[in-house]
């Protein structure tokens, strides 16, 4: 008897030393740390903000200067998202001033409020409800830390006083507007901010309907703005002193859905390049929360750490046509506008397409027809491919088309017959797990080679993230991430089947999942692929639980409490590590979170968002009835025959700890994310329409394996007699 336990404990000890091998493979990925930044400042920025400004806006003859700034300078389409679904020029401003987002709740979506002398009206309102909002954002992080560093501020026109003020709300000089700015007005501070509103202006007097909802501005008078807002631009860069850093952001939207907006930067360190950011690490892409870390980096100022953003840099070259780049840096916010508007129609296919396989494959496994459940089979391989190949869709730019959601749905659909083509057709076929385990692997390899090369094929997917809402530029998101563990758990439980065949290699199967979970975990957690924090707390009980079962061991609490414990520690030494770095990723932020006090609050504010998802009745329908099929379709007897999910338990031993895998590392990734009920319901939708297609699988073996029965009539009885 104590073999048994003497083997669980080396189960036990080898999936520790895993977790310990995963920990010093990250440590030598981790980048190294940056030195800290100088406390004195050492140049001087001028921040020009001109809310509403999009790269639609800017033409080589209307606006000269900005066109003039654009060839000049570094440029790119810059994420505006704050707190709310749109962002005011009051919450841009805030943004800036707290490096962090923020906004104005109780208040209409208008200008800024014009200052009393050099002070913000209400500002210690604004700094207490801010202060107590889900990002616990600190107005004047900017104004103080330059501040601090021996500085002046100074601000041209009212949105820049709640840009540039100090914890107390004020300046160290105002200036009303560009056409009262003195001379040598840009020289007097290290920071100079600019309130150039005439886009926003616009959209304003255009007014609102009926609903409530903003009137579109016409071209007319959009251009005659953008055109008064390109003098002024032109009046500051004439008395930009020399070696003076220019940023200039479209820092808010304008009217009606959110965009991305115009980001620009020249002085020195730029040369007319794409820009870009640790915080999106995609060229051509920054967020508003950057402008403030490109100041206080720029100005040799220390960064505090609330300052969530990570400067601007020159990333790959850009070409000297501005119409190339205006259709470059525009076409992410097609892509952005094009997501939001099939987000919502597609997630409703999504359900229809389930509802639809699983009402089918109830009528097939009732009747059991081999033609209709050789169909069924099918369709399921079919709609579990249907996920990935989203992703694939984003190989062409579907959103640049004339019609853009025809263009995807052709696209996506001829994915989806090249890989069930694949799954159906192979010599895998034949096994009761091939064909699942070809859509799992396509899946698990199309999500692993796009989060190794940038992610690219996740943004604006109708499955991934889109810069607008900003929840994730880079690395695996929530829902991604689910879908990408499930095609590994699934591949690696087929290939542990064909290794455990003969009875023979249960050894090297549960090394092969243990080696999975490694994998999986350096892949997931490393800061320059995955950079995901829930996900490797999520992966580890679900690959334990894989390796216990798959060994044939029983799971001991005190096994499981053991290696949960060892990594968690990993984990959070993975977080500390992270954190060392100059621009650390949301592993690294979660240790800053932990140390400062935060953490409690960020805890909360996931919990709360993981509980608002079940609101979602789409997703929460997907994840009902993907369970409900699974207990009393496959899992139940129908029509008092054995259930068929058993039928295909006898045929693959391993299909039982795969499927118990996917339900542990899903729910786990329930727990611990904001996605909440959507990383369940979109790792079912691969799932189970693959253990559909495994039990039809079953099924037919069975059927081809039983006797043939013999006719009842002799060859005399049905011959006529002469």
């Amino acid at each position: 008897m104590a073999q048994p336990r003497e083997a669980g404990r080396g189960h036990a000890s080898s999936a520790v030393a895993a977790l310990v091998v995963f920990t010093a493979v990250l440590l030598g990925l981790l980048p190294a740390t940056a030195p800290a930044a100088h406390a004195a400042v050492k140049g001087r920025v001028v921040v020009i903000g001109v809310p509403g400004l999009q790269w639609s806006d800017i033409h080589d003859t209307g606006t000269p200067n900005l066109s003039k700034l654009a060839g000049q300078g570094s440029a790119a389409a810059l994420s505006v998202k704050s707190v709310g679904p749109r962002t005011c020029p009051i919450d841009g401003w805030l943004t800036v001033s707290a490096g962090q987002r923020a906004q104005l709740r109780h208040g209409s979506c208008g200008l800024p409020p014009a200052p009393v002398g050099n002070a913000v009206p209400g500002f210690s309102g604004m700094r207490d409800d801010n202060a107590h909002n889900k990002y616990a954002s600190r107005l004047g992080l900017l104004g103080d830390a330059v501040h601090r560093a021996g500085a002046c501020t100074m601000a041209v026109g009212p949105g820049a006083v709640l840009g540039a003020a100090d914890g107390g709300g004020q300046v160290d000089a105002y200036v009303p507007s560009t056409a009262q700015l003195p001379a040598d007005g840009l020289s007097r501070c290290a920071l100079t901010m600019v309130d150039v509103d005439d886009v926003f202006r616009a959209s304003i007097d255009a007014g609102v309907d009926v609903d409530g909802q903003p009137v579109p501005v016409t071209a007319r008078k959009r251009l005659a703005a953008v055109k008064r807002a390109d003098d002024q631009v032109g009046r500051l860069l004439a008395s930009v002193p020399p070696n003076t850093t220019v940023l200039l952001a479209g820092l808010s939207d304008a009217s009606g859905a959110a965009h991305l907006h115009v980001a620009l930067a020249s002085g020195p360190g730029y040369h007319s390049r794409y820009l870009t950011a640790d915080s999106t690490r995609t060229g051509g892409l920054v967020t508003l929360t950057d402008v403030t870390a490109t100041i206080l980096h720029t100005l040799g100022a220390a960064r505090p750490k609330d300052a969530v953003g990570s400067p601007w840099r020159d990333g790959a070259a850009k070409p000297s046509s501005l119409r190339t780049v205006r259709h470059v840096l525009g076409d992410q916010d097609t892509a952005a506008q094009a997501y939001s508007r099939l987000a919502v129609p597609f997630y409703l296919v999504l359900v229809l397409v389930q509802v639809t396989l699983y009402a089918v494959g109830t009528l097939a496994l009732r009747r059991k027809r081999h033609r209709v459940l050789a169909v069924t089979r099918v369709a399921a391989l079919a709609a579990a491919s249907l996920p990935v190949a989203t992703f694939l869709a984003n190989l062409v730019p579907w959103w640049s088309t004339s019609h853009p959601a025809v263009t995807m749905v052709l696209t996506a659909v001829a994915a989806i017959a090249v890989i069930t083509a694949i799954a159906a057709a192979g010599p895998w076929r034949r096994s009761v797990t091939g064909s699942a385990a070809v859509v799992g692997g396509i899946t698990a390899l199309v999500l692993t080679l796009d989060v190794m090369t940038g992610s690219h094929l996740q943004i604006c997917s109708t499955l991934g993230y889109t810069p607008t809402v900003a929840g994730r530029f880079y690395g695996f998101g929530n829902i991604p991430w689910a879908l990408w563990v499930t095609g590994i758990i699934i591949v690696v439980g087929a290939l542990a089947g064909r290794l455990t065949a003969s009875g023979e290699r249960r050894g090297a199967a549960t090394t092969l999942v243990a080696a999975a979970g490694f994998a999986a975990l350096v892949v997931d957690g490393a800061p320059m692929w995955g950079a995901d924090f829930g996900g490797i707390i999520a992966i580890i009980p679900g690959f334990v639980v894989f390796t216990f079962m798959v060994s044939g061991r029983r799971i001991r609490p005190s096994r499981l409490l053991a290696v949960l414990a060892a990594g968690a520690v990993l984990v959070l030494a993975v977080s500390f590590l992270d954190s060392l770095r100059a621009d650390p990723t949301h592993i690294g932020e979660f240790w800053n979170s932990l140390t400062s006090g935060d953490a409690g609050t960020i805890l909360f504010r996931k919990f709360r968002g993981m509980i608002g998802t079940f609101g979602r009745w789409e997703l929460s329908l997907i994840a009902v009835i993907a369970v409900v099929f699974l207990v009393f379709a496959l899992l139940r007897p129908l029509a008092l025959r054995a259930a068929v999910l058993h039928t295909a338990y006898e045929r693959a031993p391993m299909l039982r700890p795969t499927l118990v895998a996917v339900l542990v590392t899903a729910c786990t990734g329930m727990l611990v994310n904001d996605s909440g009920v959507a990383i369940p319901a979109l790792a079912f939708t691969v799932a189970i329409p693959l253990a559909l297609a495994a039990s039809i699988r079953a099924l037919e073996l069975d059927a081809s394996d039983a006797p043939q029965p013999r006719s009842g009539r002799s060859e005399s009885a049905s011959t006529p007699k002469a």
